[in-house]
């Protein structure tokens, strides 16, 4: 079973830049798609972004796309999440998944009950106005 380790987030103003880290540990990294998903307060966890083992398929969400990007060293098992132009509605904690499935990274991003089988810590973004 593979261990995820988060690192990143944080404070920002409404339009700044985090950058999220995922390190894996316990398994061959490029065995999974990993991803990100992220919970508000309140609302339902959301499937912000996913890639696939190769890193050529990715997915997002709609409310982040062309504002976030997600990336994997599979050489340092580890997967990142570039947010910028970063929105007071993208406050969340937001979680790493790896998923060993074989499914579309949409799939993954879409049904993580079904196909996510790991989880990071959690790490806090919160965005000011």
């Amino acid at each position: 079973q593979v261990q995820l380790k988060q690192s990143g987030g944080g404070s920002v103003k409404a339009g700044g830049s985090l950058r999220l880290s995922c390190t894996t540990s316990g398994s061959t990294f490029d065995d999974y798609i990993v991803g990100w998903f992220r919970q508000a307060p309140g609302k339902e966890r959301e499937g912000v972004s996913c890639i696939s083992r190769s890193g050529i398929s990715s997915y997002y969400a709609e409310s982040v796309k062309g504002r976030f990007a997600i990336s994997r060293d599979n050489a340092k098992a580890t997967v990142y999440l570039q947010m910028n132009s970063l929105k007071p509605e993208d406050t969340a904690m937001y979680y790493c998944a790896a998923s060993s499935a074989h499914q579309v990274v949409t799939n993954v991003c879409q049904q993580a009950n079904d196909f996510v089988h790991s989880w990071g810590q959690g790490t806090q973004v919160t965005v000011d106005s």
